[in-house]
């Protein structure tokens, strides 16, 4: 079943194509924004007019004609508005008919994409030397919304978790490790606080000659390939991704150990790299370093700006790497490459891009897309941190969520059992924090506020998650039957939340297409909001039995729908709250 925006693009698409006789036309479908201008409008036909030298509403009244032929079912009637926009009204009966349909077969809520493609997606990306903080916590979050809508519409999803593992601050910390850690010690317990060893490792790197001089040499061990250095090596990126896990875990978030694709793996391919741009003649020297300079890219002063994938020391940089991955991803016939990064690598990215197509690393069948977004910030604006000016961690940030829910949910509910309350604010603690981000547009920074995040008023987690409750409740109190029919929608109330459902279709394509899970938040906001509506002025329980039973029905399919949205976004619906 076709989302109604798509199917009605379709069908108006080719009605203008007949009309201008033209090979095909874009309908420009939307939904309206007021209820006498119908359900939706079809913008397409102003600007094929211009392009036409038509006017407006003669080729809107062709296209009308064209329709009225073999008017679908779907559409009740059309009509001129404006300037030359069609107005679309659908037919109640085809609207009853279609959420019926996705009541008894819940999946039909979201279509599959008509041309599945093979995706990767790479985000989160934490530094293993360092513990994850809450930098981490918009690419890990906004990535994983990604990937879930795109497995629920059928593309294969290749998750790539892109870990820094190699360089050289690992030589400085494998010395460390093996100065501070004796044979006979406790290696996770010396490694439970990594922020604090990383730390402690570069005062002595910064502190002691002799040290940095054995960390150096430790480097080059490393890479050279020895054995008793990679072992030390893999201990350490073990220990550290125990920590990643147990973020991960508590996120609810879908990565695992078969999903890293870490710059080690990429180390004896760098070279490779720098040769095959050798050979396409890229490459150039400036003040020592390998470099590859593109005309697109210029600085402030109009001089040209290089990318630099080889330092003057013979050390390589993320550019190398990326360079190395895309031409994996190429190989691995990868026809859609995410890179759920921070906005302020943007211009990093642009090169990176320009430089893989300018080298033949991928070709034009793979898109290499930034999905770029802004930062955290805290309430005075500037990038969100501890009172003492320090990075907060991501694992203590979780904590506190659970916390803060604890005790809200202690204040609304106090009877509940202690075990029961737990669980709520875990569910709610953790859904608010992926709520608050995932709810705002990604490329912007936002503000955030534990006050605001936990309301049970506005766009927030608490309030969809109650919504999602309250209607479990209201199915709970009704007689044990299956209600899998909409009968009637007398009501515009009714009408409209019916509607509402039957777009979820459409949303998600739209994050599909875009990346933007905020459009799926506000539409959950939106579907609530007019199920709150719609209880208010459409009794449920009390009225005649066939209305009832339609009612009920409209209730089971507002909450699966709610249900498939927030799972989508990585936040597990509460029966009870």
């Amino acid at each position: 079943m076709a989302s109604l925006k798509h199917y009605l693009n379709s069908i108006i698409g080719e009605a203008m194509a007949e009309a201008t006789q033209s090979e095909s036309c874009n309908a420009n479908v939307i939904t309206s924004s007021k209820p006498g201008f119908g359900d939706y409008q079809a913008n397409g036909i102003m600007s094929e007019a211009k392009r036409r030298g038509m006017k407006p509403r003669d080729l809107a009244e062709q296209v009308i004609i064209s329709l009225k032929q073999s008017l679908p079912s779907l559409i009740d009637r059309l009509e001129i508005g404006g300037p030359g926009f069609i107005n679309i009204f659908l037919s109640d009966s085809e609207i009853k008919k279609r959420a019926t349909r996705a009541i008894q077969e819940p999946t039909l809520l979201i279509p599959p994409a008509e041309v599945p493609i093979k995706v990767a997606v790479d985000y989160s990306s934490p530094n293993l030397a360092k513990e994850m903080h809450v930098g981490h916590l918009r690419g890990t979050i906004i990535g994983d919304a990604i990937v879930r809508v795109l497995e629920r519409r059928g593309h294969t999803v290749i998750r790539q978790n892109h870990v820094g593992d190699w360089g050289t601050q690992f030589g400085m910390l494998i010395t460390y490790m093996e100065e501070a850690v004796g044979a006979d010690s406790d290696l996770p317990n010396a490694l439970s606080d990594l922020e604090s060893f990383y730390r402690d490792a570069k005062q002595r790197f910064d502190d002691d000659p002799a040290f940095a001089e054995r960390a150096r040499l430790s480097v080059v061990k490393l890479q050279s390939g020895d054995k008793d250095y990679l072992s030390a090596w893999e201990i350490f990126i073990d220990e550290s991704l125990r920590h990643c896990e147990a973020v991960y875990e508590a996120l609810d978030v879908t990565l695992t150990r078969n999903d890293l694709d870490a710059e080690s793996r990429y180390n004896n391919d760098l070279s490779v790299i720098i040769e095959d741009l050798q050979k396409t003649d890229l490459l150039a020297e400036s003040k020592g370093a390998k470099c590859v300079f593109l005309p697109e890219f210029s600085g402030k002063d109009g001089e040209p700006l290089p990318l630099i994938v080889q330092k003057s020391d013979g050390g390589y940089l993320y550019s190398t790497t990326d360079l190395a991955a895309i031409r994996l991803r190429h190989k691995m016939k990868i026809q859609r490459a995410l890179y759920v990064v921070d906005a302020r690598q943007s211009l990093h990215f642009q090169q990176v891009f320009a430089v893989a197509r300018a080298a033949g690393f991928s070709g034009q069948d793979l898109s290499l897309e930034h999905i770029s977004y802004g930062t955290m910030m805290g309430k005075d604006g500037r990038p969100f941190r501890t009172r003492s000016g320090d990075t907060v961690k991501l694992a203590e940030l979780l904590e506190e969520a659970k916390q803060r829910a604890y005790d809200l949910v202690t204040e609304k509910n106090p009877t509940l059992p202690d075990s029961q309350r737990r669980d709520i604010a875990e569910r709610v603690g953790i859904g608010a924090v992926k709520y608050a981000d995932l709810s705002k547009s990604r490329t912007s920074d936002y503000i955030f506020d534990w006050s605001t995040m936990l309301s049970f008023d506005g766009n927030t987690a608490p309030y969809l998650l109650y919504a999602y409750a309250r209607i479990k409740s209201i199915l709970r109190k009704a007689p044990e039957r299956s209600y899998d029919s909409i009968q009637s929608l007398s009501k515009p109330e009714e009408r409209a939340l019916c509607l509402k459902i039957l777009q979820l279709g459409e949303i998600i394509e739209a994050v599909d297409r875009d990346c933007m899970p905020n459009q799926l938040c506000n539409y959950l906001y939106e579907l609530s909001g007019l199920f709150m509506k719609f209880y208010e002025n459409c009794p449920i329980l009390k009225g005649e039995s066939s209305q009832t039973e339609s009612r009920l029905a409209l209730c089971r399919l507002t909450a699966e729908t709610l249900q498939q949205g927030l799972e989508l976004l990585g936040i597990t619906p509460l029966e009870q709250m």
